[in-house]
């Protein structure tokens, strides 16, 4: 239940970040897709770095709701999730 909440609170932070922009609905594709990005970039580097993110739906969620920074938080959670 608390998951959900939470989940909720960062839809509607992101939401209500993305209406004080001109275009709210291209603000939030955009930060999405370099959410996604950066969590495919990682992978990608997981062989040099040697940390990588699991996708599923909650770092899917993550890196699509926050974006960039979300990745950042999950990078920073890795060492006390695993």
């Amino acid at each position: 239940m608390l998951l959900w909440i939470l989940a909720g609170v960062s839809v509607l932070g992101v939401a209500l970040a993305a209406t004080h922009q001109r275009r709210p609905l291209a603000a939030a594709g955009i930060s999405a897709v370099c959410g996604c990005c950066a969590l495919g970039l990682v992978n990608a580097l997981s062989s040099f770095t040697g940390v990588g993110i699991a996708l599923n739906y909650a770092t899917a969620f993550v890196t699509a709701v926050l974006g960039v920074p979300g990745v950042v938080l999950l990078l920073t959670l890795h060492p006390f999730l695993n």
